[in-house]
């Protein structure tokens, strides 16, 4: 008797009409661009052609909106893709926001974006009601994208979207990441919460995003609660077996997640052209059909694949392991309309190759098993959450308070925008410096921009220190010599409608870089209006 699962299947026709288009001739001859939507429709048809769909919930997700994209990313980063165009690029939000060639801009990018995030919080939504004990939505899975630029073809990070959504039912979310790169974005939105355990498989040293190392275990009430497993190139499915497996069943029987959210980059097969392990078709579903067995809550999310007559094999392959019906299969393709794709073999199979198990050199996978275990055996039993209902909406909508897209902004708009970016810098700054040399426990990552396609370090702007920033925010740096974005209206300008208080200016003209800063908190409570702040209690 076959052990079925209710699955909702996430597919949008669109998906696979988008194109990131050809390289510039600085990286290579003009080719086309890596990264390859057309393979999340050739996946479909696929599995179409094996008569899945009528097994499974078929659903078309709304799509996200730019609202919703801002639970996590920020309101700059997502009005520039909302605004971007190819034929009028606004080059200084490029150089900003995506960094390195990595990104392009392309036609149709932020709808795009739409569909990945829309079908990852709809995959959400739906297993957190209980309506369905599987989600996929292979359009998703791009976990590389940070809360404030684009980072390794991804744009809109759809699953730390998603988990946002689990996180208003279940108290706690594990997130798996089987892709051959670290799941860097999403470990850096959750590396300081214990409600998310953030648990990455990966090649490492050299290699694009340069983070996760074994060291990184989180921070603050993080601590213990990330995970990463990083590999050496050409891994098989039996070493890949035995790190998974008993490494998932420790975080399991610790953590006890309500939800568990795995990544299937399929970029970790053999023969990817980005990817350095060889996995098989079989040895990458282990990972879906071990998790499937635990009876968790689970959804299934696309990432990487950059040779996609084999992504579309693989989930093809591990909606069938979802379903519970791999083992029907017949592994001679049926007709499709990309059938011509699957040549020489036209089978449903991803063979290994020949390249060299770099894992097996020194014992070194017997040491990375023992040090991960030995640290999740020390780590604290799950934490328990008070949960108490969220509202679904914003607080903008909950007061009656919208804004439309083509509304002006107002000069308070801009001046909270840039204070906004302001803090998340200095969050940054202090976490790069916070760093303990003597004790790898409390080790805070490095962060270096690499470049997916090569995996060396780009050669641009780091973010400013916290006292060059202070300095620029607070007016004391020559405009110039230095770009400002927004900036406070001088005092009594009659083109603002409000003042800035004399508390205020005194403190950002005052000789060397002061401290005291605006009390957003203060103007938000008055919608602006003018009023006397010179007040220890509104001075930060």
């Amino acid at each position: 008797m076959l052990d079925r699962r209710r699955v909702a299947y996430y597919f949008d026709p669109d998906v696979g009409g988008y194109s990131y288009g050809n390289y510039p001739d600085g990286i290579k001859d003009p080719v086309s661009h890596y990264m390859k939507p057309h393979r999340i429709a050739m996946t479909h048809n696929l599995i179409s052609a094996y008569n899945m769909l009528e097994k499974m919930q078929v659903l078309r997700a709304k799509r996200a909106t730019a609202e919703q994209m801002t639970r996590f990313h920020t309101d700059e980063y997502v009005q520039f893709l909302s605004r971007i165009a190819t034929n009028s690029p606004d080059e200084r939000g490029i150089a900003q926001f995506l960094r390195g060639d990595d990104n392009p801009v392309f036609d149709g990018v932020f709808e795009f974006c739409s569909i990945s995030a829309g079908g990852s919080i709809a995959a959400a939504n739906r297993v957190a009601s209980g309506s369905a004990d599987i989600a996929i939505n292979w359009a998703g899975g791009l976990h590389h994208a940070k809360k404030r630029e684009a980072s390794g073809f991804c744009y809109i990070n759809d699953i730390v979207l998603g988990i946002l959504e689990l996180l208003r039912i279940y108290p706690r979310v594990l997130y798996i990441d089987i892709d051959c790169h670290h799941g860097d974005g999403v470990e850096e939105a959750f590396y300081t919460t214990d409600r998310v355990m953030t648990c990455s498989f990966h090649k490492f040293g050299e290699y694009f995003p340069g983070t996760g190392d074994v060291m990184d275990i989180g921070k603050g009430k993080g601590k213990g609660y990330c995970v990463n497993v990083p590999l050496r190139a050409g891994i098989t499915d039996e070493i890949y077996k035995s790190l998974f497996e008993p490494i998932v069943s420790k975080v399991l029987e610790v953590f006890q997640p309500s939800a568990v959210v795995l990544q299937c980059g399929a970029d970790s097969l053999s023969g990817d052209r980005l990817g350095m392990l060889n996995l098989t078709m079989q040895g990458h579903a282990s990972c879906v059909q071990f998790l499937r067995k635990k009876n968790i809550p689970l959804m299934l999310l696309g990432g990487g694949g950059y040779t996609v007559k084999n992504v579309a094999r693989a989930w093809c392959y591990e909606t069938a392991c979802a379903l519970g019906i791999e083992d029907t299969l017949d592994l001679r393709l049926p007709y499709n309309p990309h059938f011509e794709f699957f040549g020489p073999r036209y089978r449903l199979e991803v063979m290994s190759n020949t390249m060299d198990d770099q894992n097996l050199i020194g014992g070194y996978i017997d040491e990375l098993r023992t040090k991960v275990l030995n640290r999740l055996s020390r780590l604290q039993p799950a934490p328990s959450v008070g949960m108490h209902d969220v509202p679904r909406e914003s607080v903008g909508e909950h007061l009656g308070w919208h804004m439309e897209p083509d509304d002006p902004e107002d000069d308070l708009d801009r001046s909270l925008a840039q204070h906004a970016r302001f803090v998340y810098n200095v969050q940054e700054s202090l976490a790069r410096d916070d760093t303990d040399e003597d004790d790898d426990s409390v080790r805070v990552p490095v962060k270096k921009r690499m470049s997916i396609i090569t995996n060396r370090v780009l050669d641009i702007p780091q973010h400013r220190d916290f006292e060059d920033e202070h300095a620029i925010y607070c007016g004391d740096i020559d405009k110039r010599t230095r770009r400002r974005f927004f900036e406070y209206p001088s005092p009594g300008d009659e083109n603002t409608g409000w003042r800035v208080p004399d508390a205020v200016v005194e403190a950002h003209t005052s000789p060397g870089i002061q401290t005291t800063r605006y009390d957003i908190g203060g103007v938000m409570s008055r919608g602006g209006r003018e009023e006397d702040l010179d007040t220890e209690d509104d001075a930060i």
